[in-house]
């Protein structure tokens, strides 16, 4: 139980409550709960209490919202017309970019063969291309878009 004369209220007044004149009595102040020094003396309270305290925190949006676009450019497609085996039909290429793991077909590059091409989706450009070639895009999914 507290009581009156306690050292501290005997020691008042004096310079150095009986600690001496060259500071025996540091580092051992009251740390509590300060932000003070984490990166430098008080790192291994961090460590040891708080791991998590740096670094983000928040919202990661699940994988499985992501798709992955695997895209090829209008140029590559005309030189893979020569190289893939593709169906000839009424004297247009036929290529199921589907089947070769392409979901989208971009517009850079040219077309000098008529093409017909199928793919999830494809850029305005990329059709306007194959049409003004003599080709033709089959999109599954009826959009056309960026």
């Amino acid at each position: 139980m507290p009581h009156k004369l306690r050292k501290i209220r005997k020691k008042r007044g004096s310079r150095t409550q009986g600690y001496g004149r060259v500071g025996q009595h540091r580092k051992s102040g009251s740390r509590g709960m300060r932000k003070a020094g984490r990166h430098k003396h008080g790192w291994t309270f961090i460590i040891k209490y708080e791991p998590e305290y740096f670094g983000r925190k928040g919202f990661t949006s699940p994988k499985s919202l992501k798709q992955k676009v695997k895209v090829i450019n209008v140029g590559e497609l005309d030189e893979m017309a020569e190289k893939i085996p593709a169906k000839k039909e009424e004297g247009k290429i036929f290529i199921d970019l589907e089947s070769l793991g392409y979901t989208k077909l971009l517009g850079t590059g040219g077309v000098t063969k008529p093409l017909v091409v199928k793919v999830a989706s494809c850029s305005k450009s990329a059709a306007e291309k194959i049409k003004e070639a003599g080709g033709q895009v089959l999109i599954e999914s009826q959009e056309t878009g960026a």
